[in-house]
Order: structure tokens, then C-alpha cells, then sequence
């Protein structure tokens, strides 16, 4: 008969087990799990099975091994995951893609009832319809102020109604209607709260960005940049082209001024000294009313004569002459 380990030995265990995960793995995902059965974890375990490993336990403890880790190796990288180790947490370790494991994970969310006292995640609303409830039990109904009528031995909801608000706590009335109909309005599943890789944590929102959603917050910045650099005068290689063409602008303002020329800016003085220079493509107003004219009605070409053709009577009739 094997010999169970102590309570000393386990946390031996569970921390050279998890030191072992913070060696390995670079990407962590930390998890919510609050309201998740026993089932539905192992459902998870075995989807992320090949490339992630789920590790629960007591905060204290993976804060405890977590620090003394640090301490050992020198790698302070993974310090900032303890001010996340808060409530009923978890760790998802993995080598995969963040954001394949966070939409593997979404997965495997299960219905459950309104139980009382918990507090409501999302609005519940009872649709209208029939009920399947024999009359005698209108007294649910008119205790939350639902409008009911009996249709056909039932009671059937009017209208829909909205009996517990998110944020708010399940009531015993409203915990006993929902379970009379039959509706599970909560759905229950690890929650990715904060995301680990590589000695940094951002929000899991970062892992929906697309490429086009970086490009434009790439210009943006490099949008902001630029103003800042022309705003101080400060150079950086965004602004320097900018900078560059109101250099130019201003030499060319002052050679336009002065006397005082470059070859760029003689182009511009020749023009302002005989701007009909220019204008050799530009048709003239006279011209363009021609061309309207000829477009407008063209010239009728002569057309000769010709002969008529012999009408159908004619032939017919020289046969019989």
C-alpha cells in the first residue's frame, strides 16, 4: 500500500513542479476561475493538452515559490505576476499561439442556474411565451411583478421581463421562477484576466488586435511624433522630411523676395516675371469655343448621288411587257 505524502511533502512538490513550468514556459496566461466545476476543468485540461499545462493552487503558495525562484536564479522576470496572483486565480502555462489558447479556453463555458447570492454577471430577462406551469403557480409570477395570463390550462408570460440586473444578487423568488422554467442565464468558464510573456503583462484585449488595427495605431504615433518634433523643433527621422520641405519653403520665399537666387527658385521668378510663358498648352478661349462649335455640329460631308435601285413592280412588270 502506497504511502500518501504529507502535507510538507506536497508543497515540496508543487513547488519544484512549478519552478519546473517558470524554467520551461516564456507565455502564461492568468486565469479567473471562479464558479468552474472539477469536470469542466479537466474538459480544458484535455483541449490545451500538447503544448499548455494548467496549474491551480492556494495564491500563497505560488506567490511563496514564485519569489524564492526569483532569489535563486537571479531571473526576476516573473516578479510581476504576483500582484495578479489575487483571488480565485489560475495559471496556464503554453508554448502555442496567446491567442489560439485564449479562444481554445472561451470554448468551454457551461450553463448554469441562478443560484442565491451570487451576483449576476449579465442581465436576465425571461421572454415571453408559454410557461408549461399549471395556474397554480401564478404566485412566483405576481411576486415579481411579471404580467402572466392562463391559456389553455397554463400560465403564459405577456411581455418580456427583466428580473435580475447585472451586478445585482440572485433573490430565492427569482432563483425558484428560473428553475421552475428552466433557465440556466449563467454561463461559467476560465476567464483570461492578464497575459505573461516574457517578463511583460498587458491586458488579454491586445490579443484581438489585427495587423491592420497596429498599422493604424503605428501611423498614429508616428503621427504624434511628427508634431511633437516640428512643434519643438526637435529633429527625428519621421519629422527631418517635413523639416526638410520648410527649409525649402522659406529659402524660396526669401529668394522670391530678394535678389538673391538658387536654381530651384529660378523656375518660380521666370514665372512671375512672364507668367505667358507657361501657358503654351492652355487653349484659348476663342479656340475652345471652335472646338466646342465643331464638336457640336460637325461639317456635312458631301454625299454623291447614287443611282435607285429597281423597285420589285418593275421587274415584275418588264416579264410581261
Amino acid at each position: 500500500m502506497a504511502i500518501k505524502p504529507s502535507k510538507m511533502q506536497k508543497k515540496v512538490l508543487y513547488d519544484q513542479k512549478l519552478c519546473k513550468l517558470l524554467d520551461t514556459y516564456t507565455q502564461i496566461l492568468i486565469v479567473g476561475a471562479d464558479n468552474v466545476g472539477s469536470n469542466q476543468l479537466q474538459s480544458i485540461r484535455t483541449g490545451l493538452r500538447g503544448d499548455s499545462v494548467i496549474l491551480m493552487g492556494k495564491n500563497t503558495m505560488m506567490k511563496r515559490s514564485i519569489r524564492i525562484h526569483a532569489e535563486n536564479t537571479g531571473n526576476t522576470s516573473f516578479l510581476p505576476l504576483i500582484p495578479l496572483l489575487v483571488g480565485n486565480v489560475g495559471l496556464i502555462f503554453t508554448k502555442g499561439d496567446l491567442k489560439e489558447v485564449s479562444d481554445e479556453v472561451s470554448k468551454y463555458k457551461v450553463g448554469a442556474p441562478a443560484r442565491v447570492g451570487l451576483v449576476a454577471p449579465v442581465d436576465v430577462v425571461v421572454p415571453p411565451g408559454n410557461t408549461g406551469l399549471d395556474p397554480s403557480q401564478t404566485s412566483f409570477f405576481q411576486v415579481l411583478n411579471i404580467p402572466t395570463k392562463i391559456n389553455k390550462g397554463t400560465v403564459e408570460i405577456i411581455t418580456p421581463v427583466e428580473i435580475v440586473k447585472k451586478g445585482d444578487k440572485v433573490g430565492s423568488s427569482e432563483s425558484a421562477l428560473l428553475a421552475k422554467l428552466g433557465i440556466k442565464p449563467f454561463s461559467y468558464g476560465l476567464i483570461v484576466q492578464s497575459v505573461f510573456e516574457n517578463g511583460s503583462v498587458f491586458d488579454p484585449q491586445i490579443l484581438e488586435l489585427t495587423e491592420d488595427d497596429l498599422a493604424i495605431k503605428f501611423c498614429m504615433g508616428l503621427s504624434n511624433v511628427v508634431s511633437f518634433s516640428l512643434a519643438l523643433n526637435y529633429p527625428t527621422l519621421a519629422a527631418a522630411p517635413h523639416m526638410f520641405i520648410n527649409g525649402y519653403k522659406n529659402l524660396l520665399s526669401i529668394a522670391l523676395a530678394t535678389d538673391y537666387s538658387f536654381p530651384l527658385a529660378e523656375k518660380f521668378k521666370e514665372y512671375l516675371k512672364d507668367p505667358s510663358k507657361f501657358a503654351v498648352g492652355v487653349p484659348s478661349a476663342a479656340s475652345a469655343a471652335e472646338s466646342a462649335t465643331a464638336l457640336a455640329d460637325p461639317p456635312k460631308e458631301e454625299r454623291k448621288e447614287e443611282p435607285e435601285e429597281e423597285s420589285d413592280e418593275d421587274l415584275v412588270s418588264g416579264l410581261f411587257d
